[in-house]
């Protein structure tokens, strides 16, 4: 009865082992996932973004556009930051908020008071930045999966 016991809780311990990792490999996919979307939208907003703003300079509609692009992208980056990282990216979850804090920081200072400064766009490192976030995608593509 005794070995049974013990076989029963082995057997427990293993499957709840079995579990724990299944998890952990669920949440860092999930993870990479939502990672690679955000990606895909700075990226998409970088190729359109300097059509977009020569457009605006001289087309309302447009630079309404862009505006509203911007914002959202500002959603983005907030919801992104507050994702909770599996243990394997939190390191690279980290250098993505840091990122996402400086780009955060030039959306805003080309929404002057809530409204699309384009001067202040032209002049911004915002493709850059993005290009600076998108280049951590390899290392993404690459949490252990």
């Amino acid at each position: 009865m005794r070995k049974l016991m013990i076989l029963l809780l082995v057997v427990s311990a293993m499957m709840l082992s079995a579990c724990s990792l299944f998890e952990s490999a669920n949440q860092t996919v999930k993870y990479a996932d939502q990672a690679q979307e955000h990606m895909n939208r700075l990226s998409d907003f970088a190729e359109q973004a300097p059509q977009m703003i020569r457009d605006a300079a001289t087309d309302p509609e447009t630079k309404q556009q862009l505006e509203d692009r911007l914002v959202a992208l500002k959603e983005d980056i907030m919801q992104f930051n507050l994702l909770e990282a599996p243990a394997i990216a939190q390191d690279l979850h980290q250098q993505l908020i840091e990122k996402n804090q400086v780009l955060l920081q030039e959306i805003n200072d080309a929404l002057a008071n809530g409204h699309l400064a384009l001067d202040r766009i032209q002049n911004s490192p915002i493709i850059q930045t993005i290009s600076d976030i998108t280049s951590l995608l390899n290392r993404i593509e690459n949490l252990g999966l």
